[in-house]
């Protein structure tokens, strides 16, 4: 499974936002926009800052890309 920011990145774009903007309003770390940037885990806390400094949802930010292997089987 993957997760995908790239809804993040648009918001930000929807909002006339740079990431060094998003830095500053939601007080995280140049090194966590990299994070966010290769797709790598972040914390809820760092995604619950984005949404308060966005006003948005973790729906609006992100999304869970499942691999062909995530699959639920039925019985």
């Amino acid at each position: 499974m993957a997760i995908s920011y790239k809804k993040l990145w648009k918001l930000l774009i929807d909002k006339d936002m740079k990431k060094k903007d998003l830095e500053q309003a939601a007080g995280i770390s140049h090194y966590t926009i990299g994070k966010l940037n290769r797709g790598d885990n972040v914390t809820t806390e760092v995604l619950a800052k984005i949404c308060i400094a966005l006003g948005c949802t973790m729906d609006d930010i992100m999304e869970i890309i499942p691999d062909h292997t995530d699959k639920i089987t039925e019985e």
